[in-house]
């Protein structure tokens, strides 16, 4: 059966961030996480599951607000993290071809880590931003992050807000919810509406 990634990412940030839209000084939205889980296009259930934190390169130290936000800290980027360039090939091996989506721009933030570091890998291909999707579904996703899709549509969220792999499995869960109710499949239904090309 054909398969489907579903991603989200952690990236570098500091207080205020999010609001000044990383053009401080010195901020860049360095990828510190990617989760994502392959799921059956068809029926949206599980398959696989893949989990690599990544060291960042300019900004190696990660902020309190970073830490305390997802949970992932500079000794566990110590302990177990890897450079963004095998990170991102791993990545691309897991999604061997398959859709791709992510609630929100999440493609660009890795083509931004690419022209950051100068490598030469190849963009996503085939990937679709699922927030317009959800809208289209009667779900309003004005405000929300990844981590909220799920317990918005009734499903418990599992694990620490703000962890890339947690994020990915509570937005296939609330595509599961809004399917189930009759919303078109983005992967299976032609959901080419929502479809970007990266």
């Amino acid at each position: 059966m054909p398969a489907a990634v579903i991603f989200d990412l952690e990236f570098t940030a500091w207080e205020g961030s999010m609001r000044h839209r990383w053009l401080r000084p010195g901020e860049f939205r360095e990828v510190v996480q990617i989760g994502a889980v392959k799921v059956d296009a068809a029926t949206l259930e599980i398959r696989e599951r893949f989990d690599v934190l990544v060291r960042p390169r300019i900004n190696s130290c990660l902020s309190a607000y970073f830490e305390r936000l997802t949970g992932i800290g500079n000794a566990a980027l110590g302990a177990r993290a890897c450079d963004f360039a095998p990170a991102y090939d791993a990545f691309l091996a897991f999604a061997d071809g398959a859709v791709l989506s992510a609630f929100g721009r999440d493609d660009l933030v890795l083509e931004e880590n690419l022209r950051l570091y100068g490598l030469s890998r190849r963009p996503l291909r085939d990937f679709r931003d699922s927030r317009p999707w959800f809208g289209d579904a009667g779900f309003d996703t004005r405000g929300l992050h990844s981590c909220d899709i799920g317990p918005k549509l009734g499903v418990p969220f599992e694990g620490q807000t703000h962890n890339a792999l947690a994020d990915s499995l509570s937005v296939a869960a609330g595509m599961r919810v809004l399917i189930g109710r009759g919303a078109p499949n983005l992967f299976a239904d032609g959901g080419a509406a929502a479809k970007t090309a990266a």
